[in-house]
């Protein structure tokens, strides 16, 4: 018999999803990054930014290709689906948004650019809505 989910439960199973994707947001944002600075994006320059194994890497990058993010072959350059661009120009604007709301709060550079990284995940549309207000009525 499933039990009725609560508030508290509710947020739980919200933050489990979160977190599930999250890597998978954080991959897309930095292969679109590296891409656009070097002209192309491979296993060592992710391994370099992220500061794991390529191991690592070549990991996460199977799960992102099994979720249609990446196309990506052997020894080739990892590219982004059309999928994955959207996804990492959304991640982008989102850690943006939360990123000048922390800094128009007064939390210093160095915080700001730390907190946002994680925060920029687990952010309501509706909270990110009202920080994007915030931002653009000061």
């Amino acid at each position: 018999m499933m039990e009725e989910k609560t508030e508290a439960s509710a947020a739980f199973s919200r933050t489990r999803a979160d977190h599930a994707i999250e890597i998978l947001e954080d991959y897309t944002e930095a292969i679109a990054q590296i891409s656009k600075e070097n002209g192309k994006c491979r296993v060592m320059d992710l391994a370099r930014y992220f500061g794991v194994s390529h191991v690592s890497v070549i990991q996460v990058l199977q799960r992102l290709k099994v979720n249609h993010l990446i196309e990506s072959g052997t020894h080739k350059p990892i590219c982004l689906t059309e999928e994955g661009r959207a996804l990492a120009r959304e991640c982008a604007v989102r850690h943006g948004i939360v990123l000048q709301f922390l800094l128009k709060l007064g939390v210093s550079e160095k915080t700001a650019l730390l907190d946002s990284e994680g925060l920029e995940h687990h952010i309501s549309s509706e909270t990110l809505e009202c920080m994007k207000q915030f931002i653009e009525n000061l």
